[in-house]
């Protein structure tokens, strides 16, 4: 279950670096960079909040000190980080949403993240009743 204190921390310091990238972006616009590079800020932010979320999810769930599936925990943090990513992806290339190799990678990580949260979720019921 150690998996999920690791992930919350990768994916606290994706909170750090977003939130750092979002500032001096604010604070500091660049030619070339801000509205061509980063072409969505507010999916940026979406990214920002995803993480932040995740990553108390995985400390959640490892706080309750349930048992839980290696696998399952494993599932649920390379969902909480490959999740996020779809619009940290989103909000550097505008065609993003049309392109089919990101509706694949936006799939498989959906997949993937459901299976571990529903297993976590499953588990957790099962320990409870």
């Amino acid at each position: 279950m150690e998996i999920l204190l690791i992930g919350a921390v990768l994916m606290v310091f994706a909170v750090l670096a977003s939130a750092w990238l979002m500032t001096f972006a604010r604070w500091f616009p660049v030619k070339g960079i801000d509205g061509e590079f980063l072409t969505d800020y507010k999916t940026l932010i979406r990214a920002h909040i995803d993480f932040a979320l995740m990553a108390l999810f995985c400390l959640g769930f490892y706080a309750v000190k349930v048992p839980l599936s290696v696998t399952a925990c494993w599932l649920v943090v390379i969902g909480g980080i490959t999740n996020p990513c779809v619009f940290v992806i989103a909000a550097f290339d505008p065609a993003f949403w049309e392109k089919t190799v990101w509706k694949i990678y936006s799939a498989i990580s959906f997949v993937v993240t459901t299976i571990g949260f529903g297993w976590v979720g499953i588990s957790l019921l099962n320990y409870a009743v």
